[in-house]
């Protein structure tokens, strides 16, 4: 076929249509005249494969193919070139497809990945999700994620993924160091090919050591943006050289903020957690402690109830025991037992009760709870809990309340008592008054007042007067009215001392025991004179007197804080006492000699009165006696032995010789021994 002919049956191009895209080559079929050895269609019958191609998602590469076989099929060189520009632009409609169809599998992941960070809550868990599909999304081989530290303004490896370097995954990094460093200090992302070259970047000994270990290369890096404040970096980085594009740093700026977005999320979510935890714990706490305090009111209230209706102390001991579940035992403030319950003999320590009364609280020792049972400052006694190891804090206010009904209870006690001691000390004032002053004086009415207070007028009674310090004598006074309730007797205050009288047929035993028993109570000392026994109102004045002048005695024997009768100062009280009975001083004096005598027919007596008489000369006593001087040796060696080795001191010889002169003078000398 000629050339002509050729030009004869070319399709002339079209001259109008749409406007090919942008991008995209015009590409018309070979102009009228050219020449071709093809069939006047090939260049329609090319285009329209290249569509085929590009509707069936043809592989880049079999579009690419055309131009080669149209060659092969004989295609004249002018459509060959028109075919080839065809293909051009379906490669070029191709990428552009390609381009479309990964942005748009970008921004399903995108959705995706907001998704998935959207239903996480726990913060750990957003972090590792955030890092992992970074690393999914872009293809490299390691991501990581830094959270910057205000505190020490720096910025701090939180997670990573595809990371095998320890010493890489503890980085720290300072603002500006580094390309992460400075990504946090600019807010800006930074890329690098290549970082171990890349100089654009402040180099650090600890990053690079550590970006060696890893063996990462190309690093890109974008700030975790919330609002104005920048939180962390997420990172992408490969191990060998890359260069990242502009749509995969976009890619990862996006990411990051749906990153920064899902972090402070699940970190408020986190702090609303705690609160949240913090407010029920609190609850719970307000709570037990408003049962706490709706038990320890109500047990307060059962226990004050107990107490209106006039209950001792027996009976609130035992309900706090049942209320506690343990044993309870209440004590004075001298630490005698007021009460027991559920428990055997116990007495706290004075360290515990002291530390209870400083603290105001219950205390823990040896076992056992104690509190002190106080009245604003005033130690009133001290309740002990026994049977309870543990105590929690409801059943330890529990117990403190305790104390104070016990401490309400005993103020009661006290009330009543200072109102029956004003009684007794009253009916003791009338009982003491000298009978020669009040000759009208009722003893029998007397003897029924004190029986009314339960005491009996016609047993043998003691007087004991008693003293301390100025200071102590209120105190000295209360714990001798708590004394004389004890022992069925009365107590009061006369002539500024303390006087007690209380049923006793020894008054220098009660003397005694009365000055150690109240020195320690007082912690000072105490001292007691007594004088009796008597029966009935009427000798009681005069034992009081004689009581009186015992403790004064005592006191210029310089015995302070020690108790006695007349009897036991020997001729002193001989010489005190207006009842005295002579008889019986010689007795305890002279009593061993006496008895010698009489059982043996010796003359000790004569011959010891004969030794005084004669100013103690061994050679005049003989004479008087008219022995041998060894005689008389011996007989005093036998004294010795009768009396004590001390017989001859200048007290014990004031004793005896006073006690040979009233023998005689009792007329009591006849008979052997005289």
């Amino acid at each position: 076929m000629t050339a002509g002919h050729r030009a004869d049956t070319r399709t002339p191009a079209p001259t109008d249509g749409p406007a090919p895209a942008e991008g995209v080559k015009r590409t018309s079929p070979p102009a009228v005249g050219s020449q071709r050895t093809s069939a006047p269609a090939e260049p329609e019958a090319a285009a329209r494969r290249l569509l085929d191609l590009l509707a069936a998602d043809a592989p880049a590469e079999e579009l690419a193919s055309q131009p080669a076989r149209s060659r092969a099929a004989g295609v004249a060189a002018p459509d060959i070139t028109w075919i080839e520009e065809a293909t051009e632009t379906a490669l070029s409609v191709r990428r552009v497809l390609d381009q479309y169809r990964r942005r748009e599998a970008e921004l399903v992941a995108l959705f995706d990945t907001a998704g998935d960070l959207a239903a996480l809550r726990d913060l750990d868990a957003v972090l590792r999700a955030i890092v992992r599909r970074a690393r999914t999304l872009l293809g490299s081989d390691v991501a990581y994620l830094t959270l910057n530290d205000p505190l020490a303004r720096d910025t701090f490896m939180r997670v990573t993924d595809g990371s095998v370097s320890a010493a890489f995954q503890q980085l720290r990094l300072g603002m500006g160091e580094g390309l992460g460093g400075l990504v946090a200090q600019t807010a800006r992302p930074y890329a690098s090919t290549d970082y171990r070259t890349d100089h654009r970047y402040r180099h650090t000994g600890t990053i690079d050591d550590g970006v060696a270990e890893e063996g990462l290369c190309g690093i890109l890096g974008v700030p975790l943006r919330l609002g104005e404040e920048i939180i962390g970096v997420l990172f992408a980085a490969d191990r060998t050289p890359r260069e990242f594009t502009p749509d995969a740093i976009a890619l990862l700026g996006s990411l990051a903020d749906h990153a920064a977005v899902a972090i402070d999320s699940a970190r408020l979510l986190d702090e609303t957690r705690t609160a949240l935890t913090r407010l029920e714990a609190a609850n719970a706490t307000a709570r037990a402690h408003g049962e706490a305090l709706h038990l320890a009111s109500d047990a307060h209230d059962r226990l004050t109830r107990l107490v209106l209706r006039g209950a001792g102390i027996d009976d609130v001991a035992a309900e706090i025991a049942v209320l506690l579940r343990g044993g309870v035992a209440v004590h004075d403030t001298d630490g005698s037992e007021l009460a027991r319950s559920g428990t055997g003999p116990v007495t706290p320590s004075a360290e515990t009760l002291a530390a209870s009364r400083t603290d105001g609280r219950a205390i823990r020792a040896d076992g056992v709870w104690t509190s002190a049972v106080l009245a604003g400052t005033e130690s009133l006694g001290s309740i002990v809990l026994t049977g309870r190891a543990d105590l929690p804090e409801a059943d330890r206010r529990l117990f403190e309340r305790a104390a104070l009904v016990t401490a309400m209870l005993l103020l009661m006690r006290r009330s009543v008592a200072e109102t029956e001691d004003r009684v007794r000390g009253e009916l003791l004032d009338d009982l003491l008054v000298d009978p020669t002053t009040a000759p009208r004086r009722d003893s029998g009415g007397l003897t029924l007042r004190a029986r009314r207070l339960g005491v009996d007028l016609s047993r043998p009674h003691a007087v004991a007067v008693l003293d301390s310090e100025p200071a102590l004598r209120p105190r000295l006074a209360e714990e001798t009215a708590r004394r004389a309730r004890r022992l069925g007797g009365l107590a009061g205050t006369r002539h500024g001392h303390v006087v007690l009288l209380a049923p006793s047929d020894e008054p220098g035993t009660l003397a005694r025991t009365l000055a150690a028993d109240l020195g320690r109570a007082l912690g000072t000392p105490v001292t007691a004179g007594a004088a009796g026994p008597a029966r009935g109102p009427e000798q009681l004045a005069a034992l009081h007197a004689e009581a009186l002048r015992c403790v004064t005695a005592l006191h210029a024997l310089d015995r302070t804080g020690e108790g006695a009768d007349s009897a036991e100062l020997g001729f002193i009280g001989v010489l005190l006492g207006d009842r005295a009975d002579v008889g019986a001083y010689v007795e305890r004096v002279l009593g061993p000699v006496l008895a010698y005598d009489s059982e043996r027919g010796t003359d000790l007596l004569r011959t010891l009165r004969a030794y005084y008489d004669q100013g103690a000369s061994l050679s005049r006593a003989k004479d008087a006696l008219h022995v041998h001087v060894n005689t008389v040796v011996q007989r005093l060696d036998r004294v010795a032995q009768l009396l004590g080795p001390d017989w001859n001191t200048p007290a014990r010889a004031l004793e005896i010789h006073l006690a040979l002169r009233v023998h005689r003078l009792t007329g009591k000398g006849a008979g052997p021994g005289t």
